[in-house]
């Protein structure tokens, strides 16, 4: 893919690679939603902005990409909570989980929904999730899901078709 990358620049006339030059200087500029961690160029992004998302559905994906297939699918209206990343191992300061609880018991959250990838990783971190949150879950009263295997294991969401993940998100199952 860089190679087409590249190619395609070396192809490109002038004000083209101008224009490209300027976009990726213009990277400095964006950065993590101080809510959501999801890229913006502002201090919170469009989402979390929004008046007309549901603001008491949170879902819970590994990176920013995985927000964007699910936009696409336009079947969810809540808002979004990018982890940063999986359960390496035992190690799991990388993700913004104190964030996570801090959100969920200073708003009127009434649906977690699980979005991690149905990798290893993926159902590890599922599974880390439930572990921590089952406490502050259950003493608040919220429902618990995650998405259901309509999506193939081993699968990215960023990768998957509309329709599967439309699918999955309605089918969302109970994990508690």
């Amino acid at each position: 893919m860089a190679e087409r990358l590249v190619l395609s620049l070396f192809k490109a006339d002038k004000e083209k690679a101008e224009i490209f030059s300027e976009a990726l200087i213009a990277l400095h500029n964006v950065h993590t939603c101080a809510l959501c961690f999801n890229i913006t160029e502002s201090d919170l992004c469009l989402i979390c902005t929004s008046s007309s998302r549901d603001q008491s559905i949170l879902c819970i994906v590994e990176d920013p990409l995985d927000i964007i297939p699910i936009e696409r699918a336009k079947t969810y209206s809540g808002l979004y909570h990018v982890l940063g990343g999986t359960v390496d191992g035992k190690n799991t300061e990388h993700l913004k989980l104190h964030e996570l609880e801090r959100r969920i018991v200073e708003t009127d959250i009434t649906e977690i929904i699980i979005a991690t990838n149905f990798t290893t990783e993926g159902d590890m971190t599922a599974l880390y999730l439930k572990k921590e949150l089952i406490d502050v879950v259950k003493r608040n009263n919220i429902s618990f899901t995650r998405l259901v295997r309509g999506l193939a294991t081993g699968s990215d969401i960023e990768y998957a078709d509309d329709l599967t993940l439309k699918s999955s998100l309605t089918n969302r199952t109970n994990m508690l």
